[in-house]
């Protein structure tokens, strides 16, 4: 009888170990400042990845889904230490980052360990250049929002002459840059100042004056948030007559919070946001998980990112990184940004509209697509 028990806990035990063994966990790790001047853009890329790992439940073929959250504070090097840490975590997939100036080293052992990337948010051109097959990224690249406000500029606003404003940060001076290329191409409307602040400066009285002197039709703040909102409160208070232009860094609930008043009538080009019942879920969603008042623009990048990275996986049958890049560009995916469609770069088709900062409200003023049936436009479609 003592040999029957010991037989049968032995098989128990075995068993038990084969269950155990046969455990799998998917590791999703994030790289977003969690820390400096843009951590609140962080928390939300980082909320936004909890909330679609939340939401998706159940993911075929594994018994939990984890995240890792990196902090890569919009620095290169932190970036890199960042990814290190996360690959030597074991993550499977990584959502991030947010600055391209960290996005950009942080490719490097990315790609070298084999891990598929999806950033929510970085627009540099040269991300996507490079060849990286396992890099991916949601919004469209600067060039594409350059040439939505150039046309946004000559057509609806009809300015003639435009001044600049940038912190030199890679995603900041590529999209000066590409306003600028464009601008010089069509010749209509002329550059007549090109002004730069530091980021996380406070007091841009400096600069602004400056530019009153000049007096543009139009001031294009390529800046990030807190700097945004600091920028146009003081702007109104020198009784500033230009207007002002920003992107998608600035398209934030935290610059009408921090603004007020000042905001109003501020352009921003952000991507067109679809009105369905996924996205007003969505935002019911995360509003009840992280008791916020409004969702942060990049959370919903970085939702769309978790969502469509967890159902490739479940597509591919695996979390392997040939695999699972292959299905991701082959595939067509529906998210609360619209639909998904990689080209073989890993850039997304999709175009920025003109948004107009109305009662404390972004609202969807202009949209540049809508002008044309060029090929231009037809690269840069709204999907």
């Amino acid at each position: 009888m003592k040999k029957v028990g010991i037989v049968v806990l032995c098989l128990v035990l075995f068993l038990g170990f084969q269950g155990m063994a046969a455990a799998k966990t998917l590791k999703i790790g994030t790289l977003s400042p969690l820390t400096g001047p843009y951590a609140q853009d962080g928390t939300d890329i980082l909320q936004g990845v909890k909330t679609a790992v939340a939401v998706y439940g159940q993911l075929k073929g594994f018994d939990k889904v984890e995240v890792y959250p990196g902090d890569s504070a919009c620095d290169g090097g932190k970036a890199t230490m960042a990814a290190n840490k996360l690959i030597n975590s074991g993550v499977n997939v990584v959502i991030g980052a947010y600055c391209s100036s960290a996005t950009e080293p942080a490719q490097i052992p990315l790609m070298d360990a084999g891990i598929v990337q999806i950033t929510p948010a970085s627009t540099a051109e040269r991300l996507s250049a490079k060849g990286y097959k396992y890099f991916f990224r949601m919004p469209p690249r600067d060039d594409v929002q350059a040439w939505s406000t150039v046309q946004f500029l000559e057509k609806k606003m009809k300015a003639k002459t435009l001044a600049l404003i940038d912190d030199k940060q890679t995603y900041t001076a590529g999209l000066t840059a590409n306003i600028t290329k464009y601008a010089k191409e069509s010749g209509k409307v002329k550059i007549v100042a090109h002004e730069y602040i530091t980021p996380g400066d406070s007091d841009f009285t400096a600069v602004l004056t400056k530019l009153k002197r000049v007096n543009p039709d139009v001031i294009y703040m390529g800046v990030y948030q807190p700097e945004g909102s600091k920028m146009i409160q003081q702007a109104r208070k020198l009784g500033m007559e230009s207007d002002f232009v920003s992107e998608d860094a600035v398209f934030h609930p935290k610059f009408l919070e921090i603004a007020g008043p000042a905001a109003e009538g501020v352009y921003l080009t952000f991507a067109q946001a679809p009105d369905t019942p996924e996205r007003r879920q969505f935002i019911k969603t995360y509003k009840a998980m992280w008791k916020a008042k409004a969702v942060g623009s990049y959370a919903y990048y970085a939702y769309d990112a978790g969502m469509m990275a967890l159902a490739a996986i479940e597509k591919a049958g695996t979390a392997q990184a040939d695999t699972l890049q292959k299905t991701l560009r082959g595939n067509t995916w529906s998210g609360v940004t619209g639909g998904i469609k990689f080209d073989s770069h890993g850039d997304r088709k999709l175009a920025h509209i003109v948004w107009l900062v109305k009662d404390n409200q972004f609202v969807p003023y202009w949209n540049p697509c809508l002008l044309y049936t060029s090929d231009a436009a037809d690269d840069f479609a709204v999907v």
